[in-house]
């Protein structure tokens, strides 16, 4: 395989996903850990995670964007090299605010490289099959390091310490950045003369970055609270400049062509749906197997294991022969049905559940991801020009963090208040908590459904998108 073969720059930029995903998994499962070895408060601790998001959320747009502007492959290099330092920085932290501060600067590295790297891939994989086949690698990589950082957060915190968890950054990130110096076709960009917003690119990471602050942080101050019913505003506010500011600019950081293409507008919005729903199986059954069902942190890992490889299998060796064969839509649909199965059935999970009869059906269900994240991928960039392609993957990595953030902060709320009502009604710790569990899945199932009538009405197999058929084919940059 050639340097400049695009497999070679698959593998790097799958490489660079795989540190993000499983950066983003192994945290969460150290984190009691970090607390009590730095002294973090109850409150404080959400704030590695938290630091994090609201880096990464906030920045993605600008990063795609300016990718388009300065080269892509520059941006990746740049992100990876930010993400590596920062990574080596937490895992040397000696108190809170320091690890805090790390986690910030790893979330502006992780923006950056994360932003630029479907533009990359759709830049270079420019056939149908291949495309297909590529975004299923990609998608596959994703999901093995959700299951590899789940398993090996609790391995190394219990055999080493909570630092390592950063430290395994370091040699994935030097390697990556080593081979993405060959494998990445060089792009000189269109030059920042061509979309230098300032005040736009101000507009929209101050308003991205307060309004996902906005939203982790309901769950304790609450929705109707006026700290959160003012930063909202405030967020929702600066979103709308940055739109109106994007329509009269004579170079928009974000030309709103982009969003004429049904699919890549109907694409996004599904996704926030998804993702959103989503999150009631990635945090929730955690929580529910450890909570109710009294698991250890590595049991978890272990027990969610099968729903990872379903994923990663199905995306691997399943979704790019549907999506070739049947078409992205179609198998964006089926995808979804499964997952909205999967949510009924947790809807009525029970507070003595059995892992072979209760759950690993569930975890089976969740393969329907795997066919999900794939189709979703390529009809979002589908009608993306060759100049936005940075843009348009920057969009797209932008509603998977509204996503997580809107499942964390809506399903997360509902479970504690439905938890509270039955705890204050005489039931059990464990029968008030699944009852909780059980609201938020039944939320989740419908914004499947939700999703599934989106996709069903707005999007429409690639080819039949009339903006998108207008749009110059994808080429490589040389």
């Amino acid at each position: 395989m050639s340097p400049r073969s695009p497999w070679s720059a698959l593998a790097v930029l799958s490489a660079a996903m795989l540190m993000t995903i499983l950066d983003g998994s192994i945290v969460t499962v150290a984190m009691p850990a970090i607390q009590r070895d730095l002294g973090f408060s109850p409150a404080g601790l959400s704030w590695t995670v938290n630091a994090y998001l609201i880096a990464f959320g906030g920045l993605l747009l600008l990063a795609g964007r300016l990718g388009d502007l300065i080269g892509r492959k520059a941006m990746f290099l740049a992100g990876n090299a930010v993400f590596t330092a920062a990574s080596v920085l937490a895992a040397v932290s000696t108190g809170p605010g320091m690890l805090v501060v790390a986690r910030f600067l790893q979330g502006v590295g992780s923006a950056m490289a994360s932003a630029v790297m479907l533009g990359i891939l759709v830049t270079l994989f420019t056939g149908a099959r291949e495309r297909a086949k590529a975004i299923g690698i990609f998608s596959f990589t994703g999901a093995a390091g959700a299951s590899i950082g789940q398993v090996l957060g609790g391995v190394l915190t219990d055999l080493l310490s909570w630092h390592w968890i950063f430290l395994i950054n370091l040699p994935i990130g030097l390697a990556t950045i080593a081979l993405a110096i060959r494998a990445l076709p060089a792009d000189r960009g269109a030059g920042l003369a061509a979309g230098a917003d300032v005040i736009g690119a101000v507009l929209v990471t101050s308003g991205l970055m307060l309004g996902i602050y906005t939203v982790v942080k309901v769950e304790e101050h609450g929705w109707l609270a006026t700290h959160t019913l003012v930063l909202g505003a405030v967020s929702l506010a600066l979103l709308v400049a940055f739109v109106l500011r994007q329509a009269s600019a004579r170079t928009p950081l974000m030309p709103l062509r982009i969003l004429r293409s049904r699919n890549v507008s109907g694409a996004n919005l599904v996704q926030i749906l998804t993702l959103s729903a989503m999150f009631a199986f990635q945090i929730l059954v955690a929580l529910y197997m450890q909570k109710v069902l009294g698991y250890g942190a590595l049991e978890t890992g272990l027990a969610m294991l099968p729903a990872a490889l379903a994923i990663g299998g199905v995306s691997l060796f399943v979704s790019a022969r549907l999506n070739t064969r049947l078409g992205e839509r179609a198998v964006l649909l089926t995808g979804l049905a499964l997952l909205l199965g999967a949510m009924l059935w947790l809807s009525r999970i029970p507070v003595e559940a059995d892992y072979v009869t209760d759950l690993l059906p569930v975890m089976l269900l969740i393969a329907g991801g795997g066919l999900v994240l794939p189709a979703l991928t390529s009809l979002g960039m589908s009608g993306a020009k060759a100049d936005d392609a940075g843009l348009a993957s920057g969009l797209f990595n932008t509603t998977q963090q509204i996503g997580m953030a809107f499942g964390v902060a809506v399903l997360s709320t509902l479970a504690a208040t439905r938890t509270e009502e039955l705890l204050g009604g005489g039931r059990s710790q464990a029968a008030a908590l699944t009852g909780g569990y059980h609201v938020a899945f039944a939320v989740a199932a419908a914004l499947l459904v939700a999703a599934f009538v989106v996709a069903l009405l707005v999007l429409r197999q690639p080819g039949r998108d009339t903006t998108a058929a207008q749009a110059p084919q994808l080429t490589p940059v040389a």
